[in-house]
């Protein structure tokens, strides 16, 4: 039977790892159906409205139109346009949002995304092809680059290229892939509370981390209207003061009187205090490296003698509160 609640549960747990250009992020605990209600809208904001960088207009001297050819390339104009759209550019002056960059190339020569790189712009595609050009083949290019989101058509800025310009559509979206899952989560023996998974790629021109914060940044700006409207706080998580029978846990591990074998694998693995044994659980406890059976029977009677039982769950203020502890332990040492 569910429990008579007054008031909703705030998520306190966040955590992310990250590898080159993607990056898991997971959140939690959320109230039954609470995930999806705050996971969909920020994968539509990280879609919509995080910004990158396209070009949307290129000049080749020698060429007037899009369906023209170049002497001495291989690819037609048409065939090089859509090889350059291709290429995601960035910016490295991140204060500007439009360059013009200018490139002058000589054939014989195959001509890739790392042949654009230059002092003002980076190119996080530099193995893309773009063009071979022969012996007589001279290739004289201007590309206007812009910074914007989404998808927007050349229709829309058109008339505002320069003369001799042809324009291009701009897909300025950094974002590759954006996924999440939802799972169940028990706290404090109730089962029905959420977990939401994100998965975020990036085509490298920003961090998927930062793209995640700028994107739940930007979707909470969506409300600070009806915040200063009716003057909203959002609320904080109270300190909890945890008893007497919890300083055991900011104890050093040496307390435990472990054997040598248990105590070394511990210190290898970075772990000083007691209660960082008890916030990990027994699934995590299992995996450190060089812990035998033995070692783990130990560590789990030692923790059961001091009254924190590897089965023992603890409630989130106070998990939070034991957590927030130990980094201070951990920060003055």
């Amino acid at each position: 039977m569910n429990k008579i609640k007054t008031e909703v549960l705030i998520p306190t747990e966040f955590s992310y790892q990250k590898e080159g250009n993607l990056a898991k992020i997971e959140v939690y605990p959320f109230e039954a159906g609470f995930g999806v209600s705050a996971a969909h809208p920020i994968r539509r904001v990280l879609i919509a409205a995080t910004a990158g960088y396209a070009p949307v207009a290129l000049k080749i001297e020698g060429v007037k139109h899009e369906f023209d050819s170049l002497k001495g390339m291989l690819e037609d104009v048409a065939s090089f346009i859509i090889n350059l759209k291709n290429i995601r550019f960035k910016i490295k002056d991140p204060e500007k949002k439009e360059i013009t960059v200018n490139y002058t190339f000589v054939g014989p020569k195959e001509i890739r995304g790392e042949d654009l790189i230059n002092d003002e712009v980076d190119v996080v595609t530099p193995d893309e092809y773009i063009a071979t050009l022969n012996e007589e083949g001279e290739l004289k290019l201007s590309i206007i680059i812009k910074k914007g989101m989404g998808f927007v058509a050349v229709e829309n800025y058109r008339d505002e290229l320069p003369e001799g310009y042809i324009g291009l559509d701009a897909y300025f979206s950094p974002i590759k892939k954006v996924v999440y899952n939802i799972e169940n989560i028990l706290i404090e023996d109730d089962p029905n509370f959420e977990k939401v998974i994100f998965e975020v790629e990036t085509d490298g021109q920003v961090d998927p981390i930062d793209a995640f914060k700028d994107a739940v940044n930007n979707y909470l700006n969506q409300f600070s209207v009806f915040s200063k409207e009716f003057k909203l706080e959002p609320k904080k998580a109270e300190n909890v003061e945890l008893p007497e029978e919890y300083n055991i846990l900011f104890e050093p591990i040496e307390s435990l009187n472990l054997r040598s074998r248990s105590f070394n694998a511990l210190d290898r693995a970075g772990i000083k205090y007691v209660g960082e044994l008890v916030l990990m659980g027994k699934e995590k406890i299992a995996n450190i490296k060089n812990l035998g059976t033995k070692s783990l029977e130990e560590i789990f009677e030692k923790l059961e003698e001091i009254g924190f039982s590897i089965t023992k769950t603890l409630p989130l203020e106070v998990k939070k509160a034991i957590e927030e502890k130990l980094a201070k332990l951990k920060g003055e040492e």
